[in-house]
């Protein structure tokens, strides 16, 4: 007999004497896009590409890739035009000049998106891709229309975990943006969502934060629409080079979840 459990497919064979399962392993997602946003990350692009393509090769060869340099000033944009090149996968390298943040890198990379869900990842791969059944499969059943990761759920999945300071300052601005938004989340600001692209197309238009809050913008628009969210944990491990600055970046974020809360 055949069983299917998550997405991961079991044959069990039956004799006489004993019963074999035999798993086949990694699962075929069904086509996706992968959107990374990028903005000088010439050390890590490279390896960050490599991993990706060599994913979507073994688990949804007929996915499509997307790559958005926001306006590097290093070699970022060079190394992923080579690395795109080499591959027989779909793949586009979209270019922003000058640099216009990352709210808008990721807008641009969905709305150019060719199949019918979209995700979007960190370029440090913070979460790593063997998670993506996790948000694909509910979006592929029919159940949400975003599902993304969050760190808060479950911390035991947490790898290696950011400077003290820092994560106890993302606790923070999670709890506020629940008390100024209303959303009903404990961490909206984990670079790995996925979108069913056909009715989140109007709220990815609608969308103007061009910073990092605009994770918190696309949540707000989407309950506001009615459509169907969901929270799901997910492995993460912090990753060095990061492009936030903790104090300069926080309060920028902090007056716009004000703005957008005001616009309620």
């Amino acid at each position: 007999m055949e069983r299917r459990e998550s997405l991961n497919l079991y044959i069990v064979e039956s004799t006489n004497r004993d019963s074999r399962v035999l798993e086949i392993s990694p699962p075929v997602l069904p086509p996706f896009t992968v959107v990374i946003p990028c903005f000088n990350e010439q050390a890590r692009i490279g390896e960050t590409l490599r991993v990706t393509l060599e994913y979507l090769t073994a688990n949804a060869p007929e996915s499509e890739l997307i790559v958005v340099n926001d306006g590097s000033t290093d070699e970022t944009g060079a190394i992923a035009r080579k690395i795109l090149g080499e591959t027989n996968l779909q793949t586009r390298l979209l270019e922003n000049f000058p640099n216009r943040g990352k709210g808008s890198a990721v807008r641009s990379g969905l709305l150019a998106a060719r199949e019918p869900i979209g995700l979007f990842s960190d370029a440090d791969l913070s979460t790593p891709l063997e998670e993506t059944p996790k948000l694909m499969e509910p979006i592929a059943k029919g159940e949400v229309d975003i599902a993304f990761g969050s760190r808060a759920l479950d911390r035991s999945l947490i790898g290696i975990h950011q400077p003290w300071q820092r994560e106890q300052g993302g606790r923070v601005f999670n709890l506020l943006v629940r008390v100024a938004t209303g959303l009903p989340f404990w961490d909206t600001q984990c670079g790995f969502k996925a979108f069913r692209l056909d009715v989140c197309r109007p709220i990815l238009e609608a969308a103007r934060v061009k910073g990092f809050a605009f994770d918190v913008e696309l949540l707000l628009l989407a309950k506001r629409g009615g459509l169907r969210i969901r929270e799901i944990p997910v492995r993460w491990n912090h990753a060095q080079g990061s492009k936030v600055s903790f104090f300069r970046d926080s309060v920028r974020m902090l007056r716009e979840v004000i703005a957008l809360s005001a616009q309620a």
